[in-house]
């Protein structure tokens, strides 16, 4: 990779883009992905999602692990923040778990319940961890969390509206 391989957290960034990018896609530009659908039929459009996806996931990982070698620190956190982000980790997991058994309370009243276990996710890391490159991840992972949920939202609230029951 060369330019990056100096440069952590470069492949940090375009791997979030990525990786969050394509996730956005699906949620936020229906259309887009149904002239992909048509372009290259749905076997070609997984494969596709699935290689942005994994590329992205491949530069995350990889551009954290290197980032980490260096650390730079923005704060330190109290003990305390640790112990809190561990129990907001047992609501990410339940969130998250919510998302995909059929006909539960809180996935009916959330309606995203995993965006929203990303969200608490990207929080209670961000409590626990003070470096730079902890600030990037999981700071990229929460803000990309808020807008989806905000757009979403959004959307559902317009269509509400324009679309009269």
């Amino acid at each position: 990779t060369g330019r990056t391989e100096r440069c952590p957290m470069l492949q940090l960034l375009i791997g979030l883009a990525l990786f969050l990018g394509i996730h956005s896609a699906q949620s936020l530009a229906p259309q887009a992905r149904q002239r992909a659908q048509q372009r290259w039929g749905a076997l070609g459009y997984k494969a596709v999602y699935s290689a942005v996806s994994l590329l992205g996931l491949y530069l995350i990982v990889h551009g954290y692990a290197q980032a980490r070698l260096t650390p730079v620190v923005l704060w330190t956190p109290p003990r305390g923040l640790q112990h809190a982000s561990i129990a907001l980790m047992w609501v990410a997991m339940v969130l998250l778990v919510s998302a995909y058994v059929p006909g539960n309370q809180i996935r009916a009243k959330l309606r995203h319940p995993m965006t929203l276990s990303v969200k608490v996710w990207a929080l209670a890391h961000l409590l626990a961890n003070g470096h730079l490159a902890d600030a990037v991840l999981f700071g990229g992972f929460l803000l990309w969390s808020v807008l989806v949920l905000t757009l979403v939202s959004m959307v559902t609230i317009c269509v509400a509206w324009l679309v009269p029951t």
